[in-house]
């Protein structure tokens, strides 16, 4: 076997200088690693992906969070100031709306009203959890907020997820949701 490889390394350094060999192996170990580091973005959606067990990671670190989260203090605002407000005055979710932007409006809503309610101390958001356990919890805290925010993230779902083309009827039916999450907050209505 050694002698198979010394035949086969000394016909490649025959043909190939040993620095522009060197150079091919430490690009080609460049491109291995690229590959890998980036995998799912180059995979075809045809091709199977791997998936890790998400479930088990999620309920480690939530029961991890759970301990190390301090109580919940509620909100000094009851207003519940939106999230991201231009310096024009304007909403963001109002700019990328005006601009056609449909799908990042909704998602930009629905970002304020997590951020609404991570300020009111309803949620505590750990990075993972998704718009179904965020709406979920909230429901539970606040038990008026439930039916807005439940279509809220439907809405969101249908978009993002369901790879929906996204209308300005959806964002202003999110619109609609969305405020109407942030009055029940606030205790305008029932």
């Amino acid at each position: 076997m050694t002698r198979a490889w010394d035949e086969f390394a000394a016909r490649v350094f025959d043909r190939v200088a040993p620095g522009v060999a060197l150079l091919l192996l430490l690009a080609g170990a460049g491109l291995v690693a690229a590959l890998w580091y980036w995998y799912p973005a180059w995979v075809p959606r045809r091709w199977p992906r791997i998936r890790l067990p998400r479930r088990v990671a999620r309920r480690a670190r939530r029961r991890k969070a759970d301990k190390k989260a301090p109580a919940r203090q509620p909100s000094d605002n009851p207003a519940f100031e939106p999230s991201v407000v231009l310096p024009d005055g304007r909403l963001l979710a109002d700019r990328l709306a005006a601009e056609g932007r449909y799908a990042e409006a909704i998602r930009q809503r629905l970002r304020d009203v997590v951020g609404d309610l991570t300020v009111a101390g309803v949620i505590a958001p750990l990075p993972g959890t998704t718009v179904a356990e965020v709406a979920t919890t909230a429901a539970a805290q606040r038990p008026a907020v439930a039916a807005p925010l439940g279509d809220a993230t439907e809405v969101f779902s249908e978009i993002w997820y369901g790879d929906r083309r996204a209308s300005r009827e959806h964002d202003d039916r999110m619109r609609t949701l969305t405020g109407e999450v942030r009055r029940r907050m606030t205790g305008d209505t029932p």
